[in-house]
């Protein structure tokens, strides 16, 4: 591999960058002094790429050529035009941190084995990894749910922080955040963010990508961030140029301002639906107009974190005068400020809505009055199905009735309205139908915005005073996405109202929202799972796929969190608020929705009081530091890991075991069985499950089997640093639909040559063990949710080797590829039931086998055993992607280009 580059290829646009009071900032490379009016006519987003082409244009890895293809963007955004990209930095989340150092620490192992210098492994781009460990709520209304959280997660992941705290010492480049400091995205936004990165003298705009697929929250601060695929993120920490398409870019101009009463996350769930409906899969999506300037950058960054969730790859908002008041709120220093401002002004990264400025050219269009957004919430099952509040009690029975599907539930008209009696820790209950069990302010999507923070606290101040309650059953819980939030929570006086109502701070990490619930009590479990209840989560998140929040909770509505306390107050879904009281106050009066609900007014005056500078300096100063429990963990001070055997969390995978220089190039697969057949929608929460361990589940009885108490299982996401366990736990959902089943629901499948009905673990081994591949057949958005590595990984290791989908989610498909696994596409009209493909069938894929005699998103042939033959597309993009399956996976790719520097 040669690396030599040649010399800077645009020093002659590198200009200095002089200081208002004398000196200079350092050196940057120019866009203006390029004279190409394209520039100008460029989004913003695109003109961060093509300074990053420029900076980084050496001819070998980057090339004049791939600059040129940036800046016409116009015409080559239109042709599936590949470019390299190389972001400024790489962020990771511990759940995917863990495999993450796994894998790296396994590739050390591996460049041993082959002879070369193992600390060649090592990030080369800055890797920033927040342990924002999941919380499993297992204690929430208590004065000491934190408290007990807390160490309960420390005492139960122990062995994978320690690992963690290892990976900070054994490899450079890499700045560990510990435990207990707030969900990844939010200390992304509040502190890791530069926006502008100053090194060696070098002035250039922050960018990154992050193993989380809601990493564009980062994008409301004006960086340029998206979710990758950890495999992908691996990647580019070793110094590899990411390959991607050239993306469109969809114009959204915002205009007014929100009614009285409407919340931020009514904006982000109506942008979510109109995104998604436009459809901006792999595009940028990039906002304007003069509503921006009536937007708070909390706001901002509520809506491009749910990017994904919409399908964008990004969801950008360039820099302005909100973006550099946030960032003196946030605590950064004057100085910085006015070197980031001075920057971005310079080189046409910043918008000044009081200047005229060039008409800026976009793949689409779309506007938004935001006067004309109302309440809402969205579900039951997805978080693009948005009802407005005023038509919710209609909807949900009209989800009731509609047979079993995203929007409905197939319940038999004699049983709507079924009540069951029950007995709560000695008290009498009762649930229905739309009764809600978990109620939960969580999540990085809307626990980053005081506003809707501020606004819940204000809705229990009110409904404490006129005394209004939430009954004991429903399980309530509040996990502030950063330290900061209690801090003016308590200042404000408006946590111990929480507190009244069971709003009690659990921990600072995901909970509810990734399933990391804990348990229902006994007796409410019972009454649901016994009577077939359709019971109720609501919650402030970003996902509520059936299964995900908890495995008997089959409807879960997204809303905001002032909603979320007004829904735990009136104990159901099945309510009209604008007719309907929502309880009893201690007078003896009815009390409606309009009298615990706050003004934008009392919100703003709360906002200004109590969100201050000085919170965030004091939080952040000492961030890194650590608390005595992680001090307290030893490590050892080698930088090759010492793997331990026995160990049920750190595990040594066998992705390298057998490993050479030789490649290992296409394969044929021929006669493979179908181990899956999925209709649309299978989520990487159905591939990968990110909560509990059922104790009948293959995982399970491999803990079992090593002594593990089943009380100390924990969870998938927990456990990501033992392939073992996460293999066994792939396709382990509850709420799996394989189509081998004929409609039966839960992780199992048929072996297609006995006929046998075994879990999907199992099944997988039988076939392996015989030597047989194995296919899986899917419908639309195959992957959609989360950026799980392990929905890529478990698949190969339970040995499949294609996935034929009508189409992929982004970053799945990517993960797909970096893993060795082969994407496929039907052609459009074409599914497996427009086919009339079983699943039953044997199938061959006529793959050449050479990279040399294909060719990205070439046509494939298919045939099968009982005659039928179909033709598909090759869902590779580009000639990289096409060399990581000739290695076997990126990793593999990347071990030998080390070796051969």
């Amino acid at each position: 591999m040669n690396t030599m580059a040649s010399e800077d290829a645009f020093k002659g646009i590198l200009t200095t960058l002089p200081k208002l009071g004398g000196g200079e900032y350092g050196k940057f490379y120019s866009l203006p002094a390029l004279n190409d009016p394209r520039i100008d006519r460029l989004p913003y987003s695109i003109r961060i790429l093509v300074e990053s082409a420029i900076r980084n244009c050496d001819n070998f890895r980057v090339t004049k050529d791939d600059v040129e293809k940036i800046i016409d963007w116009e015409k080559t955004s239109l042709k599936q035009t590949e470019i390299p990209f190389m972001p400024a930095r790489v962020i990771l989340q511990d759940a995917t941190g863990v495999p993450a150092l796994v894998d790296l620490a396994s590739m050390r192992d591996a460049m041993k084995n082959l002879g070369s210098d193992p600390n060649k492994i090592s990030p080369l781009v800055p890797a920033e990894l927040v342990i924002d460990h999941s919380v499993q709520v297992d204690v929430a209304r208590s004065e000491d749910a934190l408290q007990a959280n807390m160490e309960f997660e420390i005492q139960r992941n122990k062995e994978r922080f320690g690992f963690l705290k290892w990976g900070s010492s054994a490899f450079d480049n890499l700045l560990v955040i510990p435990p207990g400091s707030g969900i990844v995205h939010q200390v992304n936004l509040e502190y890791l963010g530069r926006v502008v990165f100053n090194t060696d003298g070098i002035l250039y705009p922050d960018s990154v990508i992050g193993t989380d697929s809601h990493t564009p929250m980062i994008d409301g601060l004006g960086v340029a961030g998206w979710g990758v695929g950890g495999i992908e993120a691996e990647a580019a920490m070793l110094g590899q140029p990411m390959s991607m398409i050239l993306p469109g870019v969809v114009g959204f101009k915002l205009s007014g301002k929100l009614q009285d009463g409407v919340t931020a996350t009514d904006l982000v769930l109506t942008v979510t639906q109109m995104l998604r409906k436009h459809g901006v899969v792999a595009k940028f999506v990039e906002f304007s107009g003069e509503g921006m300037r009536e937007m708070s950058l909390a706001d901002r960054a509520t809506i491009a974190n749910m990017c994904p969730e919409y399908g964008a790859t990004m969801a950008f908002f360039p820099v302005d005068d909100v973006t550099m008041e946030y960032l003196r709120l946030t605590g950064r220093s004057e100085e910085t400020v006015s070197m980031i401002e001075s920057y971005l002004r310079a080189n046409r990264l910043f918008v000044d809505y009081k200047k005229a400025h060039h008409e800026i050219v976009y793949t689409s269009r779309l506007e938004l009055d935001l006067g004309e957004v109302e309440s809402c919430v969205s579900g039951p099952k997805r978080p693009i199905d948005r009802v407005p509040l005023k038509d919710m009690k209609a909807d949900w029975h009209a989800c009731l009735d509609n047979k079993v599907g995203f929007k409905g539930f197939g319940i038999p008209k004699g049983e709507k309205h079924k009540v069951v009696n029950f007995f709560f820790q000695g008290h009498p209950a009762e649930l229905k139908h739309g009764s809600i069990v978990i109620a939960a302010i969580t999540s990085c999507t809307n626990t980053s915005n005081p506003s809707v923070m501020l606004g819940a606290g204000l809705v229990a101040k009110k409904a404490c005073e006129l005394g209004l309650e939430v009954k004991q059953w429903i399980k309530t819980s509040l996990a502030p996405g950063s330290r900061v939030v209690t801090e003016y929570l308590c200042q404000s006086g408006l946590q111990k109202y929480l507190n009244q109502l069971g709003f009690h701070t659990v921990g600072y990490g995901c909970t509810t929202c990734i399933g990391n619930s804990g348990e229902l009590d006994e007796s409410v479990a019972s009454a649901i799972s016994e009577n077939d209840i359709i019971a109720v989560s609501v919650l402030s998140g970003n996902r509520n796929f059936e299964g995900r929040v908890h495995p008997i909770i089959r409807a879960n509505y997204l809303a905001s969190p002032p909603l979320v306390v007004a829904y735990a107050l009136a104990g159901t879904v099945d309510i009209d608020f604008s007719k309907e009281p929502i309880g009893t106050g201690k007078n003896g009066k009815d009390m409606y929705l309009k009298d615990i609900w706050p003004s934008n007014e009392e919100v703003s005056k709360a906002l200004q009081t109590y969100v201050l500078p000085g919170m965030f300096k004091s939080i952040y100063e000492a961030i890194t530091k650590g608390n005595p429990l992680w001090d307290q963990l030893s490590i050892p001070a080698s930088s090759m890991y010492s793997w331990d055997p026995n160990s049920t969390y750190i595990h040594d995978p066998p992705y390298f075991k057998s490993m050479t220089m030789e490649l290992p190039g296409l394969h044929r697969i021929k006669d493979s069985y179908c181990l899956l057949n999925f209709r649309d929608g299978v989520t990487t929460d159905h591939i990968s499950p990110p909560g509990s361990i059922h104790k009948d589940s293959p995982a399970a009885k491999y803990l079992l089997e090593r002594g593990v108490d089943s009380k100390d299982f924990n969870s998938y996401s927990s456990r990501r640093g033992n392939d073992e366990v996460m293999v066994r736990g792939t396709f382990a959902n509850a709420r799996l639909v394989n189509k081998l089943l004929n409609g039966e629901v839960g992780p199992k499948t048929i072996h297609i040559p006995t006929g046998e009905k075994l879990t999907v673990y199992d099944a997988a081994m039988r076939y392996k063990n015989a030597g047989q591949d194995t296919i899986i057949l899917a419908g639309a958005d195959y992957g959609i949710g989360s950026s799980r590595d392990w929905a890529a990984k478990g698949p190969l290791l339970l040995g499949v080797k294609a996935v034929i989908a009508k189409s992929f989610e982004r970053i799945h498909r990517s993960n797909l590829v970096g893993m060795g696994i082969i994407p496929l596409c039907f052609k459009n009209g074409e599914d497996a039931e427009t086919l009339q493909l079983t699943g039953h069938e044997l199938f061959t894929i006529k793959l050449p086998g050479k990279v040399g005699e294909i060719e990205p998103a070439q046509d494939v042939d298919v045939t099968t055993n009982t005659g039928k033959s179909f033709t598909c597309k090759l869902c590779l993009e580009t000639k990289v992607e096409l060399a990581y399956i000739d290695h076997g996976g990126i990793l593999s790719y990347v071990i030998r280009n080390l070796i051969n520097q």
